[in-house]
């Protein structure tokens, strides 16, 4: 299989081939404490601003982002970007073909991220909600009643989970990954202490940062999480409300009738 394979395809696999789950024969994923987990968890705007930075400077070169507007970043319950600073950040940062000019200009607040720029390079637009980090116990899926699906965990354990061996498989260097299925990836680790620095001072070792861009994945794959997670308490509480109303009225319409033998 592996010998049938190019270095790009290897590549794509690294992120886009089966998840991994907690502590299973795939591959080992850590547990994070993302702010947005958990019925009530929302996303930490701070956070994802981190993360666009890390995207942009460190997987943009490779990864797209195709199905994520730039206006998008403006949105409440995201990085919450001004119009200005998503006007100044698209433009500074990405170029889109003009058809009509016939040449690449600057990019616009209405315009998506672009494509994966490597070919087979998988697109991280939804790799967060394509990912499972949790399927245990006994690939039951209860985990993923408390902690989530795990995609972000699975982003975060593949970038932090290189283990500094090597080996050539028909000419491409594979890398040690606990994370990933088989041990193996082609994907060169990316994140280093450093890699990324923040104006605020924030702490930029490399787990960090992979947790920063985790977070923003998942934000790209589920904008609305927070909305939905509103919109979700709200219908639970008036199926609650609804539920009582029947009840009581169910018994106020039996009760003349309770104890009484309707055979005679």
């Amino acid at each position: 299989m592996i010998k049938q394979l190019t270095a790009t395809a290897i590549t794509a696999l690294a992120l886009s081939t089966g998840g991994a789950i907690a502590a299973g024969d795939e591959g080992h994923i850590e547990d994070v404490a993302f702010s947005y987990e958990g019925p009530f968890g929302t996303y930490d705007k701070e956070q994802l601003r981190r993360g666009l930075k890390v995207y942009t400077e460190v997987c943009a070169a490779c990864h797209g982002l195709q199905y994520v507007t730039f206006r998008s970043l403006a949105e409440p319950g995201g990085p919450e970007f001004s119009e200005d600073e998503v006007r100044v950040y698209a433009s500074e940062n990405f170029t889109v073909y003009d058809a009509e000019l016939e040449e690449d200009v600057p990019a616009k607040p209405a315009d998506h991220f672009p494509k994966s720029g490597v070919e087979n390079a998988p697109d991280l637009s939804l790799m967060a909600k394509a990912r499972a980090g949790f399927h245990g116990p006994a690939g039951t899926g209860l985990n993923q009643m408390f902690y989530g699906i795990g995609g972000g965990e699975y982003i975060y354990s593949f970038l932090t989970g290189f283990t500094g061996e090597e080996k050539e498989v028909a000419g491409t260097v594979l890398y040690g990954n606990s994370a990933f299925p088989g041990g193996y990836a082609s994907m060169a680790p990316q994140l280093e202490d450093g890699t990324v620095e923040f104006d605020n001072g924030h702490s930029s070792s490399a787990h960090h940062l992979a947790e920063d861009v985790s977070a923003f994945l998942m934000w790209a794959a589920e904008p609305k999480m927070a909305a939905r997670k509103q919109t979700g308490f709200v219908a639970v509480l008036m199926l609650v409300l609804l539920t009582s109303l029947l009840y009581l009225t169910n018994k106020k319409l039996w009760a003349p009738h309770k104890g009484k033998d309707f055979d005679a």
